[in-house]
């Protein structure tokens, strides 16, 4: 069983510090948040790296909002159903269209500046969606761009104090409340944080996967310890893999935007055959999953590591204005997208599942909140419709704050919780090699497509790194690697479990949905293993 706690403590040996609010993470959702939060409180802001560096920060298409005279909450609510496959929650999904515009703009007021055209917002339209409600900047660098202006509204504000290069260990609970966070600071000391809320802002795990849209910071953590400290986690098998990442020698897996798509680019495969009409009706602009799948398919078919991306019929000058990070990044490695086919092939990408929470945001455990990816809010369902995770987050960033408002202050009181199991053996094998091999066992076992043989033994293989719970951890990269493991147990337990194919899971053995027996989410409990819960809408 994997353990409360990663390290061996004692907090009455570790000097305390108190705020009002903990904010873990500088996404869009850690940002916006603490901006909200600082109205009336103290708030303190933790990120492993920088305020600047976080999977929003690559974000590229989008974020999801209501604002054309013809489009309307009710066509983004079925939109949002229907990419979720029966497994979102209509009150989340309600709280997301209907309250998503004036989140958007909050940014705006916030100094986010969107593209305009002629004067009024500019908006696309990607995949799944039934009308142009995606709003963007800079063409294809909207999360930079909230990022940039929200990281300079914290950086400025008296109530938000930034602590970069630190990493939280462990959330401490004590009489079933969450009390703060042990945190390990850039020199290698420890405290404890005690705060009357603790919101965990943290991001995705796409890290767990050998190839990956998200930086290297999305390593799962705020999953893994809310786990440890017995949150309930929720829906963990479905991991979204986006259909169109860079796929080109000596390049990373650079996002290719859905956008790109929305915004007329095909698919086809090495052959120059489109190829998305023998797949869907909706052709490049249907489910991400379902186009992920069908480059695999196609890839195994005319026996390629890619397919190609082609948008060369659109004019060079729309091109360059419309995505002029995408056309920079790939003439760096000698692609011309207004003349060049891109390569490209799926990569992980997002996280649907995460810490369960009600509509304020809310886990079981009281005063710990979790906002954004990390968080399991009901609005995303079995697979996210594109561009909605930057509209959740604003929104239930809200409803967080305003909950929290409502909370009496935590007891300042000696908290007397602690963890010594004796350990005493540091890690034997480098962690980085360890690392790998995690990434390499999800991709062969738990990835795209899924069957029982291939996940018992990713389960299995996982299993054998167990030991590193009982070794005295001191590293970031030991504590990431534990949090990783975490994870990756978490998402092929939950993917082994489930016996259909729904949304972004699919088993090649069950590859039907099935919904007589499983339009129900998969709670996966600390003390208790795997629990069974109806969707809202059975």
């Amino acid at each position: 069983m994997i353990p409360q706690y990663l390290v061996d403590f004692d907090l009455r040996e570790l000097p305390t510090v108190r705020t009002d609010c903990i904010v873990i993470g500088s996404g869009i959702a850690g940002l916006f948040t603490a901006i909200k939060a600082s109205e009336d409180r103290k708030v303190i802001m933790i990120t492993k790296k920088t305020l600047m560096e976080s999977n929003t920060r690559y974000a590229q298409g989008g974020i999801a909002a209501v604002f054309a005279e013809d489009d309307s909450p009710a066509y983004h609510r079925q939109d949002t159903l229907m990419a979720g496959a029966g497994l979102n929650s209509s009150a989340a999904v309600d709280v997301l269209v209907n309250e998503g515009p004036e989140g958007v703009r909050e940014l705006i007021r916030l100094g986010t500046l969107f593209d305009k055209e002629n004067g009024v917002i500019a908006l696309t339209q990607e995949g799944a969606h039934s009308h142009r409600r995606i709003l963007h900047a800079n063409g294809d660098a909207t999360g930079y761009e909230i990022v940039r202006a929200l990281s300079e509204q914290v950086a400025e504000h008296k109530n938000i104090e930034v602590w970069d290069e630190h990493f939280v260990i462990d959330l401490i609970t004590d009489g079933g409340e969450c009390a703060g966070a042990l945190v390990q600071r850039p020199g290698g000391g420890r405290l404890f944080l005690q705060a009357d809320a603790t919101i965990l802002c943290s991001g995705g795990a796409g890290q767990l996967y050998r190839y990956t849209t998200n930086p290297e910071v999305a390593t799962g953590d705020g999953v893994a310890i809310a786990y440890r400290a017995g949150a309930h986690i929720r829906d963990m098998e479905f991991i979204q893999f986006h259909p169109t990442a860079l796929s080109y020698p000596g390049a990373p897996r650079f996002l290719i935007s859905e956008a790109v798509r929305g915004e007329g680019a095909v698919l086809r495969n090495i052959n120059g055959e489109r190829f998305m009409e023998r797949y869907h009706e909706l052709l490049e602009l249907a489910p991400r999953d379902i186009v992920a799948r069908a480059i695999v398919s196609e890839m195994e078919q005319t026996k390629s590591t890619f397919v190609y991306l082609d948008i060369t019929h659109e004019s060079a000058e729309m091109v360059r204005h419309r995505f002029p990070t995408i056309y920079q990044t790939c003439m760096s490695y000698g692609l011309d997208i207004t003349s060049d086919w891109i390569p490209v092939a799926p990569a992980a990408h997002y996280m649907m599942g995460g810490i369960k929470t009600d509509l304020n945001g809310e886990s079981n455990i009281a005063r710990l909140f979790a906002c954004g990816e990390v968080s399991s809010t009901g609005v995303q369902g079995a697979n996210r419709l594109a561009s909605n995770s930057l509209s959740e987050a604003v929104v239930f960033g809200r409803r967080i704050v305003e909950r929290i408002r409502q909370l009496p202050p935590l007891g300042r009181g000696v908290i007397a919780a602690g963890c010594d199991e004796g350990r005493v053996e540091s890690p034997t094998q480098a962690i980085v090699e360890r690392r790998l091999k995690l990434q390499k066992v999800m991709v062969r076992y738990a990835g795209l497509r899924r069957n029982e043989e291939m996940l018992s033994k990713g389960l299995d293989e996982l299993k054998r790194q167990l030991p590193i719970f009982h070794s005295a951890l001191t590293k970031r990269e030991e504590y990431e690697f534990a949090n990783m493991l975490t994870c990756c147990l978490l998402i092929t337990e939950a993917a082994l479990a489930r016996h259909e194919s729904r949304g972004a899971h699919y088993r090649e053995d069950y590859p039907q949905r099935n919904d007589a027996e499983w339009q129900k989410h998969l709670l996966l409990i600390r003390e208790l293993g795997i629990v069974e819960e109806l969707s809202d809408d059975v």
